[in-house]
């Protein structure tokens, strides 16, 4: 598996604070398959870095690009948009069970506007940017990542 994570944040981009989101997400992935060759970058919120850091992780050919951060209500908060432009298809589902999933820890889940869909035979989704967010998307989304990557290379079920 080849995975990016990128952090979107400006404060985290500029060195205000540290990012700890990125590498919860990083640990979980290298604990569930050592192999992972995983890469982390932290930029903060603008469409054109956004932008980049997306089209870089796909065209290195990742397998996956999960974010952290830019979901939440803020004017600064354009992940979701950027990346919904950005793919070729949506996929909903994986939004709605992190959501649902989210919910079940707290209500504020509810206002998580995250996006997933596919850039080619890259799956794209986006978490929100706390490390308890992260940690429990990437823990409910890993099951199911060795089939998404079977399925976007024509392998079937």
């Amino acid at each position: 598996m080849k995975a990016t994570v990128i952090t979107i944040s400006d404060r985290a981009s500029k060195g205000i604070y540290e990012d700890l989101s990125g590498p919860a997400i990083e640990k979980i992935l290298q604990e569930a398959d050592a192999a992972a060759e995983i890469f982390r970058v932290i930029i903060p919120d603008e469409k054109a870095e956004i932008l980049k850091a997306l089209q870089d992780a796909v065209s290195a050919g990742a397998d996956f690009i999960l974010t952290t951060g830019g979901t939440g209500l803020s004017d600064r908060d354009i992940t979701p948009e950027v990346c919904e432009e950005y793919c070729d298809k949506g996929l909903p589902g994986i939004a709605e069970i992190l959501r649902s999933e989210s919910y079940k820890e707290t209500p504020q889940a509810m206002l998580s506007r995250g996006y997933a869909g596919i850039k080619d035979k890259t799956v794209i989704v986006n978490f929100p940017g706390s490390v308890k967010a992260v940690t429990l998307c990437t823990r409910i989304f890993l099951p199911i990542m060795d089939h998404a990557i079977k399925m976007m290379n024509n392998e079937g079920h």
